[in-house]
């Protein structure tokens, strides 16, 4: 694991666990006069969010990222979800980014610049190596607190599509059985019997 700051290990933070706090610089838009804000923790809370880390701006494997998430971030607010994007990079190279990077220049989730590399030692997702963190995606719930978590080593782009997947069937609370989707039938939970029947299926509920 990665080494923290003092010289002590940091773990990867689990399921259950709070997402840490924080409050960083953010490139919100590269637009003068309106290219940076500051997004702190607090605006975790009260909904679903979903935050994405990549390793570093100017590369090859992470624009492309930045692009499908920002293709779905509609899919994600019809989810009532949130999207934060974040590198160990600063803000200004974010906003310079952005201005060279014509399929970055209109991205519609904050860019946030962990630069002192705090919040991923917190998680435990910085790479003991190359000191950017890894490819980790967090579905984090209402009390901020971490429902879904999945890290790529840094040479593998992550698919969208399967954040949304989990992010829809953790909010419908029910038991969704392999490669669920939206839509589709549930499992039915057991009576509590003593034993473990076996589990039948729910009828979908219609899709309007």
């Amino acid at each position: 694991m990665p080494d923290a700051p003092g010289g002590t290990t940091s773990r990867l933070l689990g399921l259950g666990e709070l997402f840490p706090e924080f409050s960083l610089q953010a490139c919100v838009s590269a637009e003068p006069g309106s290219e940076f804000r500051c997004v702190n923790a607090q605006e975790l809370a009260g909904s679903w969010s979903v935050v994405f880390f990549w390793p570093r701006d100017f590369t090859f494997v992470c624009p492309t990222e930045l692009v499908e998430f920002n293709r779905a971030v509609r899919e994600f607010r019809a989810l009532a979800a949130n999207v934060f994007g974040v590198s160990g990079d600063s803000h200004q190279t974010h906003l310079a980014w952005r201005r060279e990077d014509p399929e970055l220049r209109n991205l519609k989730f904050p860019m946030l610049a962990d630069d002192r590399k705090e919040v991923a030692n917190a998680l435990g997702i910085l790479d003991p190596v190359e000191k950017v963190p890894l490819r980790a995606t967090y579905v984090v719930d209402q009390e901020r607190k971490i429902r879904w978590l999945c890290v790529n080593d840094l040479n593998v782009g992550r698919s969208t599509g399967e954040v949304l997947r989990v992010l829809a069937a953790l909010q419908c609370g029910e038991l969704c059985p392999a490669n669920w989707r939206p839509g589709q039938a549930t499992l039915e939970r057991p009576a509590d019997t003593g034993k473990a029947p076996a589990l039948e299926t729910k009828k979908p509920a219609s899709v309007s």
